[in-house]
């Protein structure tokens, strides 16, 4: 009797748990992440991020949101964060792996000409080509330069990033069959 008292118990126990816990685990998930906004005093990009532990521990079941992180910080870090409204209307819109995940969609490659297709985000994320033709990863990207980047670069996929990194950092192990003009023509 009591080790079928005690599994009741537990399963009633566990059963609250979850569903406690999973709101918070959601809010959490939703609010995480480096995002883009218009900053409300200046109406230029801004590099934010949400305090999301705050966001889902704060308040059961809806977000109270804070700001853990600001690119206009530490100038403007006594302002009134109105840019959280932005936040919360779209909070999957202003995510900078949204932008460029839309921004890469039907792209190919501006050096081997392939389809980037799915993006690979844990693994072998697509890079870009700067207007003077040198590959960059995105984590050379700070968030608030994302909308000017996504105008003047060019999507490079991870292999011929590779490449090209290998061949700038070591040009004496690099034998190339092409002429580097002939490469930056077609990457144009």
């Amino acid at each position: 009797m009591t080790t079928t008292l005690t599994i009741v118990l537990a399963a009633a126990l566990l059963a609250a748990l979850y569903f406690l816990v999973t709101p918070v685990v959601r809010l959490y998930l939703k609010f995480r992440g480096r995002r883009v906004i218009t900053c409300p005093e200046n109406q230029k990009p801004a590099g934010v991020e949400v305090d999301a532990a705050y966001a889902a521990f704060s308040s059961f079941g809806t977000a109270n949101l804070r700001l853990k992180e600001c690119s206009h910080w530490p100038e403007r870090q006594n302002c009134g964060q109105e840019c959280l409204k932005q936040i919360e209307a779209a909070p999957e819109d202003c995510l900078v792996r949204t932008l460029l995940t839309r921004w890469y969609s039907g792209k190919t490659c501006a050096i081997c000409r392939k389809p980037l297709g799915e993006i690979q985000w844990i693994e072998h994320k697509p890079a870009l080509l700067s207007p003077d033709h040198i590959t960059v990863e995105w984590r050379e990207v700070a968030p608030e330069h994302v909308p000017e980047v996504l105008q003047s670069y060019l999507p490079v996929c991870w292999n011929c990033h590779v490449a090209a990194t290998f061949r700038r950092k070591f040009p004496d192990l690099v034998v190339d069959r092409s002429s580097r003009d002939e490469q930056i023509r077609h990457a144009q």
